[in-house]
Order: structure tokens, then C-alpha cells, then sequence
């Protein structure tokens, strides 16, 4: 796999892949990772769950960075890649590095739509004919929502994409003793990454409202660029203790930590699928989402709500509305049984073998017709 950012990067791609790839290799699968050396101190090479973890430089983050990194990767990429059945390029930054070493290897490539930054480049005349030809060139195209899929399939018609929500490993995220101490107050969480397409502002400035009806506490999980602004909005509109900035914490830390409220709200402006928004789920706690890209195909009235993006009032609304329910721990019962009937990691590994096997008895295929050499017949056998 070949993939911008992994662990110990916290967020909903680095959690998928991250989770994607223990599941395989627990399913016998031999799985590398390509990915970028995004902080200083990690190493080079390591081996983390049974997944060989291969960094390689990355100058900025920054879409200029992205593309030094997918050119500076590309050699990393091709050597690994001689010992496997698959590449597999996560999210649009990884495909051309797997296209070439599709090419230099002659296996198949699958690639993942994911993320908003697809979302935002898809309608700009410079990325739609780059977008159409990685889509063609990919032998698998997986999108982490029927939003996304519906968006590649207009850039290149005629070209498949499955939509497939990301999973969420329910064996760890699941209701567990809190991290935090009880509180006198009500709690909700954000676990959201300090960016301003997460929508946090719109969050912040539904507080005082809600505070107007609830006594209530709210802490942030997560870091970025947007964090000094932020907590110079909270100070403004004299939240004082209602609002705690915890900062990026681990996925370890997550399920203790979404286990310590209430409610999750998610004020996203724009959205693929949220991982954070289905691990708040797995821990049985119901979640407050904006009504747009993937969120309403899992978020409805029977585990959460859903408000209009980028409105403070509908935000408090949402929220007010559903910690006044008598049952809402009964909302995030059903949220829990929902992930795991339909998003639980090893359903999306199952898919993934299946989509991997495929392309490897197609290949099998078209080798007997050529005198290729025999693809192996299964996981275990091949080691994707």
C-alpha cells in the first residue's frame, strides 16, 4: 500500500489504512506500507502489527509537499512492490506512484477515493483530466462513499466505482471505563482535527446557546492549524471552562476518551465518510453530524441527528434536541449494532480480499491463455 500520511499520524485516513491493513495481515496477507516520514525521530523502516512500514521524505504538507513525496516515494514503492500480488494506492496523492509500480512489476493496482481534498479538486478543469486517467488506469476503483464514487464516475464514464464506507476496528473501539474524570456538567465531545473544512468555529459559536439550555461541557480531541484561532474564539465568547482543548491524542486514547460523553458532534463542512464519526458510534456514543457529503449514509434519527452545515443555531438545536431525549443511551446502542452490521473492519478486509482475489484470478486467467507464470490461488499462498 501506498499511502501520504499512517501511525502515528492521528486521523480518519491513518486510522482506515492503519486498521485495514492489521486485518489483513491477520488473514494471512504479507503487507507493506509506503508511506511518509511525517515526523521527525520515526524511522526509516519498522514493523508495526506484522505491517513492514517503509518512510520516505516528506518536505511540506502542503500540496507541493504531496507531490515531492508521491515522486521521492516512487523508488521505495517499485522495490517493495516486486515481492507483492497488489498495489494498492490510498487516496488520489498514492496513485501514480502505484501506477508506475503497477507498470514495473505487471500486478494490478487498486485505488481508494477518499477525503474532501478529492471533493474540492474534482470540479477544477486542471485536476479533472488527471483524475479521469488515474481512475482509468487503476484495475479497482473503491470510493469511502456513494458521494465520492458518484463524483469519479462522472470524471470518467464507463470506468466502475465501488462505493465502500470505511471500517471501524469494533473489537477496540467499543464502550470502555472513561478517560476522564466524571463531570458535574453534561459532556460532549468534538474529536475532530483542527482544520477549517471540520467546521469547529460553527461549533464553538453554537455553544453559548446550547449553554443557554444545558449545563454543559464540551472537549475538543485534536490539533491543527486552526488551534490558536479557536481558542482565542472560545476566550471571546467567554466559553471559560466549558471548552477543553485536549490536543491530538493517540487511537489508543480514543475509545476511553469517546467513552467519557455524552454526545459526539461532528460540524463538518465538508465530508467523505468520517472514521471519528463511526468509532464514536462503535463506543455506543450518538453523534450530532452536518448534513452533507458521506454523513447522512450512516447518521439518521435512530443514532443521532443530523443539522444544516455551517449554522450555529441548527447545531445547538441538534444538540439541545437530543440530549433532552430519555433515551439516548438507547440511540447509541443502536449506533453500535449498526457499525457492526455494516462497517466493521473485518467485513471491509473481507471485501478487500475478495476485490484483491479477483484480480488476481483475472490475472491468473489471461496468464494461461500467455504461458505466464501460475498467480497464487489464495491470501495465504500469495501474500499481497
Amino acid at each position: 500500500m501506498h499511502c501520504l500520511y499512517f501511525p502515528p499520524e492521528v486521523g480518519g485516513l491513518e486510522s482506515h489504512v492503519y486498521y485495514l491493513c492489521r486485518g489483513l495481515v491477520k488473514k494471512g496477507c504479507r503487507v507493506s506500507v509506503v508511506t511518509s516520514r511525517s515526523k521527525r525521530g520515526l524511522p526509516a523502516h519498522e514493523v508495526m502489527d506484522g505491517i513492514d512500514v517503509w518512510r520516505t521524505w516528506l518536505p511540506t504538507r502542503s500540496p507541493l509537499g504531496w507531490a515531492v513525496h508521491g515522486g521521492a516515494s516512487t523508488p521505495t514503492l517499485i522495490g517493495v512492490a516486486r515481492k507483492a500480488d497488489i498495489v494498492h494506492a490510498q487516496a488520489f496523492q498514492s496513485v501514480l506512484p502505484g501506477v508506475v509500480a503497477k507498470q514495473a512489476n505487471r500486478i494490478p493496482l487498486v485505488s481508494t477515493w477518499h477525503t474532501s481534498h478529492f471533493l474540492e479538486r474534482a470540479a477544477s478543469p486542471f485536476w479533472r483530466p488527471i483524475f479521469q486517467r488515474f481512475l482509468e488506469w487503476s484495475d479497482h476503483n473503491l470510493a469511502a462513499s456513494a458521494e465520492i464514487a458518484e463524483v469519479a464516475q462522472k470524471l470518467a464514464p464507463g470506468v466502475a466505482v465501488e462505493a465502500l464506507t470505511n471500517g471501524v476496528e469494533t473489537e477496540v473501539f467499543q464502550r470502555c471505563e472513561p478517560a476522564l474524570p466524571a463531570a458535574n456538567r453534561r459532556r460532549i465531545i468534538v474529536p475532530r482535527r483542527l482544520v477549517e473544512k471540520n467546521g469547529v468555529e460553527f461549533f464553538l459559536r453554537a455553544m453559548p446557546l446550547i449553554a443557554e439550555r444545558v449545563d454543559i461541557e464540551a472537549v475538543i480531541v485534536g490539533d491543527g492549524p486552526e488551534r490558536e484561532t479557536l481558542e482565542a474564539l472560545a476566550a471571546s465568547l467567554a466559553l471559560g471552562e466549558r471548552v477543553q482543548f485536549l490536543g491530538a491524542r493517540g487511537h489508543d486514547e480514543m475509545p476511553g476518551l469517546l467513552s467519557s460523553a455524552e454526545l459526539a458532534v461532528f460540524p463538518s463542512l465538508m465530508e467523505a465518510t468520517s472514521v471519528a464519526a463511526l468509532e464514536s458510534m462503535a463506543c455506543e456514543v450518538p453523534v450530532a453530524v452536518s448534513d452533507v457529503g458521506g454523513l447522512p449514509e450512516i447518521v439518521d434519527g435512530e443514532v443521532g441527528a443530523l443539522f444544516e452545515a455551517g449554522n450555529p443555531t441548527a447545531l445547538a438545536a441538534a444538540v439541545i434536541s437530543l440530549l433532552a431525549r430519555d433515551d439516548l443511551s438507547a440511540l447509541g446502542t443502536a449506533a453500535r449494532s449498526r457499525v457492526v452490521e455494516r462497517w466493521s473492519n473485518a467485513r471491509l478486509v473481507d471485501r478487500h480480499l475478495e476485490v484483491y482475489q479477483g484480480l488476481l484470478n483475472r490475472g491468473r486467467d489471461q496468464g494461461r491463455g500467455k504461458g505466464r507464470e501460475r498467480v497464487p490461488d489464495s491470501a495465504e499462498e500469495s501474500g499481497h
